[in-house]
């Protein structure tokens, strides 16, 4: 099982019709976008590709998409933006009158933006809506043992907004959403994910792109982009398209001398690996 290594996005692309490509770890850390990354997209849009961003923030597509104009990020490197938040959204709506516990930091709560859910507290709640940790900066999922051991005990689920463990900011990993509902489902309670690696996220972004488009592309004419091992990678191979890794994310320190690994080394980094791997995106 060898690793094959690019420098840039066009040694990739032939024959790519749609590219769909993480965020955060790609075109931004959280403080500042990557230049060159945003560059790559908007080429490769400029010779008729479509490209959809694809990722676990638990906010609908516009709030991504203002967060992405204050970072620099132009509109013009991508068509349209997929939300797990817009997902999680979709779950709220299909349940009026539902109670809803909602755990997360106050910057998310444009998930609820027009919606008027029925919020309560724990001990009446329907569901649990998890965004993120109340505090990612001084906070790990284990401060949330207690609520849920609770939350169990009256066999409450949990809708997970942003399956990603970790995240990049700036050069810090913080815990996110997912790092809750992975403790709430080895405790034995009921999680329902919405984002990268599940289906649903892949489905909406191919609809988007066919809309972009006139027509669907086939999955063999389809790229992701990807820094995550666990969200990217798998969820590209599970939806059947090829995945390009970038290197320089959240994997970073894994990756330290990758081109000198053995195949058993590569299988048990990867389990199915990327088509190519990259730095940092660049044109």
């Amino acid at each position: 099982m060898t690793l094959r290594f690019v420098e840039r996005l066009r040694d990739v692309v032939d024959g790519v019709e749609v590219v769909l490509s993480d965020i955060w770890g790609v075109v931004h850390n959280g403080l500042e976008s990557f230049p060159d990354a945003c560059a790559a997209l908007h080429n490769y849009r400029r010779q008729g590709g479509v490209v959809i961003l694809i990722t676990n923030a638990p906010r609908p597509a516009d709030s991504v998409q203002r967060q992405l104009r204050k970072l620099g990020v132009a509109d013009e490197t991508y068509d349209a933006i997929v939300s797990s938040g817009d997902l999680t959204r979709h779950f709220v709506a299909d349940h009026p009158g539902k109670k809803l516990y909602w755990v997360g930091p106050e910057r998310d709560s444009s998930i609820h933006r027009g919606l008027d859910p029925v919020m309560s507290g724990l001990d009446e709640a329907d569901y649990i809506i998890c965004t993120g940790l109340f505090d990612d900066e001084t906070e790990s999922a284990e401060d949330y043992r207690p609520m849920l051991t609770k939350a169990l005990a009256r066999k409450v689920p949990l809708i997970c907004a942003n399956p990603d463990i970790v995240v990049e900011r700036g050069d810090r990993l913080i815990y996110c959403a997912g790092a809750i509902a992975e403790l709430y489902r080895e405790l034995g309670g009921e999680v329902v994910f919405y984002g990268k690696p599940h289906r649903p996220i892949y489905e909406r972004a191919m609809a988007l792109a066919a809309e972009r488009r006139g027509r669907p592309a086939e999955l063999g004419h389809v790229l992701a982009i990807g820094d995550s091992v666990r969200t990217d990678l798998a969820g590209a191979h599970g939806f059947g398209i090829d995945c390009l890794f970038v290197t320089r994310g959240i994997h970073a320190e894994e990756f330290a001398g990758i081109d000198q690994l053995d195949p058993a080394s590569v299988k048990e980094l990867f389990g199915h690996p990327p088509r190519a791997l990259i730095r940092e995106l660049r044109w």
